[in-house]
């Protein structure tokens, strides 16, 4: 807004001082402003004479400004043919980006599904295995338990064994003796 403000005062300060000085040679500025203009309006075909009218300037402006308006219009229309292009080219990329990322996606997710299948296998195996070191260890504790109860009627019986083999060894001295008893009686 500043540098419009700053303008807008050299120009009117340009005008005054134009205005205020006599008539003289034009500036080097004003030459060259001239002459570019003398050489678009020669370029399209016309050449100004000091005795044209003021519609055949207005006409050459309005065509000179068509012609402008033609450029900028040329050339916005190629930028939006670059920038379609540009975009057509992101969006193509962005979508085979896309494709490859829904494929990895996939495989991830059927790698997932898999790992959980194996998972489950696992878990199942480790409660049948569980489930039967449980069933084997209350065998095994009911065998134990059964030999114990076995040893310890064994244990039992030897002692009844000892016992009955220590009564018949004094029955068989008894009887040798009775039997040694009768002999000398007899005798």
């Amino acid at each position: 807004m500043s540098s419009l403000y700053t303008r807008s005062k050299e120009f009117t300060r340009n005008r005054k001082s134009q205005s205020d000085s006599p008539p003289s040679s034009p500036s080097p500025i004003a030459k060259t402003l001239r002459h570019e203009r003398l050489s678009r309006l020669e370029s399209s075909g016309t050449t100004p004479t000091t005795s044209d009218s003021y519609g055949d300037r207005a006409s050459s402006r309005s065509s000179a400004y068509s012609r402008r308006e033609n450029r900028l219009a040329s050339l916005s229309s190629r930028t939006e043919e670059e920038t379609n292009r540009d975009y057509k080219k992101l969006y193509e990329g962005a979508l085979s980006e896309n494709q490859k990322l829904k494929s990895k996606l996939q495989e991830a997710q059927m790698e997932l599904v898999d790992i959980k299948t194996k998972l489950e296998k696992a878990t199942q195996l480790k409660q049948e295995k569980t489930s039967d070191r449980s069933s084997m260890l209350e065998m095994e504790k009911r065998e134990k338990r059964a030999l114990e109860r076995k040893l310890s009627e064994m244990e039992e019986e030897m002692k009844v064994l000892t016992e009955l083999k220590s009564d018949n060894q004094r029955l068989k001295d008894e009887n040798g003796a009775l039997i040694r008893v009768i002999s000398k009686l007899s005798k």
